[in-house]
Formats: structure tokens, C-alpha cells, sequence
């Protein structure tokens, strides 16, 4: 059918807890998810978008050009009668029809899985994570990394509506599984989120969350309050673990 759509596919392979990030992206760039398979490290994940209408105008205003210098530089030889001249032309004719190489370049989304800061290719978050929730660790992170994307296993200390809201909330995290409990780390917080704000992924997605409640957190950097030892952070994807 003539009004058929067609479509592009691109797969990209990203480093667990790293998929809410990815989407993102590339839905920014005009693709959509199709599938999504979860690996023990890695997920899989494939997109489409509509292929661009070749641009048949441009296309034909180049081979008409083509046409047009092939015809040039044959007269030229036909004049001139010299076989360096000859060569000349052949050697320019196929300096024009010759095509660069195409050389992969990384895109956005795969540049993204190796942006994100772990505490297996940055000893410093890994100090990080094990510090004291005051330790000045906490103030040279989030100076020299503000605005960057960390990911780690954590889960939720503690829950509480953000002021008056009934569906906006703070959340405390802290590194590991031990929730309200958890006695080492930073005091990573949320402020002012909904659920949906969590983008939450993973095989079974909860319809809620609460303290204890275990995740691979993918967040932004934000500030740290010294006054307050707490760390802020925004969400980028909750993996359920």
C-alpha cells in the first residue's frame, strides 16, 4: 500500500537500571519503544520511528549535476586529445561519484549507559555509599558531579507526604537493603515526587511503594545541605529488584 508507514529499527544494549534513562533519550529523538528483554546485567531494548521521505527533488537536482559535469569534463578530453588529461578526468570522475566511508559514530542512548556514574567505575561514589551521612565525601561529590547520573541498590528508609499533598511525597533512600534500618551511607533524598515520578521499571512494577521496599535507583545529582546532611537527588528510573 502506498500510504503504508515504514519504519527504522535501531537496538540498543543497556547496563541494568540504566533503561528509564535510555528511553528518555531516545524518545527525544522521535523513537519509540517497541521491546524490552531484561538480561541478568544488560537489557535489550528495540525502538522504531517512521523512515524520513527520501528527498526525491534534492536527489535528482544532484544526479542532474552529475550528468552535467560528466558531460564538462568529456568535451575537455575530447579537446585537449592528452591521455594525462584523460587520466585527469577518470581520476575526478571518480573523486565525484566516490562515497565516504561510513564510519559508526555513538549515538545519545549509547553513550548514556557509560555516563552513568556505579560504584564499580567510580571508587569515589563507592566511598561514597559506606561514608557517614555528614562526612564531607558527601559535599565533594555532589560539587564535582551536580547534574551528572548515578546508579545504585538501595531501598526506601523513609516515606512521607510532601507537606499538604496527598500523592506528592519526600523519600529518604540509603545504600543497600537494610531500609529503615540502614545505619551507613549517605541520607539520599526525593523531594517532592508522585509515584509515577519514580519511573518505575523491572518485571513486576507495584502499584505502591513504601519503606523497606528495595530498588536499583537511577538519579541526577543535585545538592547537598550540609546543615541538614541530606543529599538530594532526582529520579530518573526505579528498578523493582
Amino acid at each position: 500500500m502506498a500510504d503504508e508507514i515504514k519504519y527504522e529499527y535501531k537496538t540498543v544494549r543497556a547496563v541494568r537500571g540504566t533503561d528509564g534513562l535510555i528511553i528518555s533519550k531516545m524518545r527525544k529523538d522521535g523513537w519509540e519503544l517497541v521491546e524490552q528483554v531484561q538480561g541478568t546485567l544488560r537489557s535489550t531494548l528495540t525502538f522504531r520511528r517512521p523512515k524520513k521521505p527520501q528527498p526525491w527533488l534534492l536527489i535528482g537536482a544532484a544526479v542532474a549535476v552529475l550528468v552535467v559535469l560528466a558531460i564538462v569534463i568529456g568535451a575537455a578530453s575530447a579537446l585537449s586529445g592528452g591521455g594525462e588529461t584523460q587520466e585527469g578526468a577518470g581520476k575526478s570522475a571518480a573523486t565525484v561519484s566516490e562515497k565516504p566511508s561510513a564510519t559508526p559514530t555513538p549515538t545519545a542512548a549509547d553513550s548514556a549507559a557509560t555516563e552513568v556514574i556505579t560504584p564499580q567505575n567510580n571508587p569515589d561514589f563507592g566511598k561514597l555509599l559506606k561514608a557517614d551521612s555528614c562526612d564531607d565525601a558527601n559535599l565533594n561529590f555532589a560539587t564535582r558531579h551536580k547534574g551528572e547520573t548515578v546508579a545504585f541498590n538501595g531501598s526506601i528508609v523513609n516515606m512521607a507526604h510532601h507537606g499538604d499533598y496527598r500523592t506528592r511525597y519526600d523519600f529518604l533512600l540509603g545504600p543497600g537493603d537494610k531500609g529503615p534500618n540502614t545505619a551507613a551511607g549517605p541520607a539520599f533524598k526525593y523531594e517532592d515526587v508522585d509515584i509515577l515520578d519514580l519511573n518505575l521499571t523491572g518485571r513486576k512494577i507495584p502499584a505502591t511503594v513504601g519503606e523497606g521496599d528495595k530498588f536499583r535507583f537511577v538519579a541526577e545529582v543535585g545538592e547537598f545541605n550540609a546543615d541538614q546532611c541530606v543529599f538530594f537527588l532526582d529520579p530518573v528510573s526505579t528498578e523493582v529488584r
